[in-house]
């Protein structure tokens, strides 16, 4: 077991600080279930708020989130598009399949964004033979294609066809407010073109569990019904939620800090012979580091980069995220970069 150092792994990976646990520790707290816990409602109401929905739900994850919005907006046999590349797809354990008895359309995205185009045309006409199209999602930032933002005109795009058809538009934003942040567009903008999204707040926002749905109240209905199915019934709740409206009060703005730090990294590393890096990609709070080196791949340099006590995962065999977050710090740039240039020296 190697000793990480620095975590450049997620920015999940983060801790809840001393003033974060003195307000969980005083969080005001009942049963959920029977819809009594004061500090998961104010959460609820603050977050469809803040996206501009008529109501909210507080749910353990980002996947539980975005698998009650798919359950809700589909029917089984129903077929989802997206982006080949998005969460959805790559990292919920094939739950459309198993919880919704849907399948999944993926389309090919530059920087995680789908042609209108190709959206259109991979809409099922109404025909014995085919999957009706229930649903289509997309994810903002876009975790796989670096932290890149899907643009707003893109997804008022998006809507106006889904709109058009009759199809919902479900928003997975995880990392919605880093685009917020980053744009300097309000959450509400962007949450107005979609039918469903999901917030998380234990990504940048730093909070220990959790995420929030929100849509129409006959939408929350039933998704409060499909929590409960899916096994996300909590009691005491507000000892979790009330991280969650601490992130809400003391770290969205300081995301900025997560973004600078990302770029300042990845001006520094881009020199690094054996790297590459597509400063298009960094938006926000990720670096997507391309290795191109004699002697290692994606998988065996993240190796040896956790020997040196610096943690970052391979997404692929050519590709290492590397994403910063509230507990990394600005002087720990320079002992990343050292790392990195001890690391790809051709010996």
């Amino acid at each position: 077991m190697h000793r990480i150092l620095i975590d450049l792994r997620s920015d999940t990976v983060t801790r809840p600080s001393q003033a974060m646990r003195n307000f969980i520790a005083a969080a005001a707290v009942g049963d959920d279930v029977y819809g009594e816990d004061p500090t998961v409602n104010l959460l609820e109401e603050r977050v469809a708020e803040l996206l501009g929905k008529e109501a909210a739900l507080y749910v353990p994850s980002g996947t539980m989130s975005n698998q009650i919005a798919v359950k809700v907006h589909t029917q089984p046999g129903q077929e989802v598009i997206c982006e080949e590349n998005c969460h959805i797809f790559n990292y919920e354990a094939g739950a459309p399949a198993f919880l919704s008895g849907v399948q999944l359309r993926p389309l090919p995205g530059e920087y995680g964004v789908m042609n209108i185009q190709e959206v259109e045309r991979a809409i099922r006409a109404d025909n014995l033979h085919l999957p009706p199209t229930g649903l289509v999602c997309t994810e903002n930032t876009h975790n796989r294609a670096g932290g890149t933002i899907y643009p707003l005109n893109n997804i008022a795009e998006l809507s106006q066809l889904t709109a058009q058809k009759g199809i919902p538009l479900h928003l997975d934003g995880a990392r919605l407010l880093n685009a917020v942040v980053a744009t300097g567009i309000p959450a509400k903008e962007w949450a107005m073109f979609a039918d469903s999204v999901s917030l998380c707040f234990s990504k940048g926002l730093g909070a220990p569990v959790g995420s929030v749905l929100v849509g129409t109240e006959e939408f929350i209905r039933k998704a409060r019904k499909y929590r409960k199915i899916f096994g996300g019934g909590m009691r005491q709740a507000g000892i979790l939620a009330a991280a969650c409206l601490f992130a809400l009060d003391h770290n969205v703005e300081r995301l900025r800090e997560d973004h600078e730090n990302a770029r300042l990294l990845a001006n520094e590393l881009k020199s690094v012979p054996g790297i590459f890096i597509d400063m298009k990609q960094v938006q926000t709070n990720m670096i997507m580091i391309h290795v191109r080196h004699p002697r290692f791949d994606a998988l065996t340099l993240s190796q040896a980069l956790l020997r040196e006590g610096l943690a970052a995962n391979a997404v692929d065999s050519e590709r290492i995220r590397a994403v910063t977050h509230l507990d990394f710090k600005r002087e720990q740039i320079q002992q990343v970069v050292d790392i990195f240039i001890k690391l790809m020296k051709v010996t």
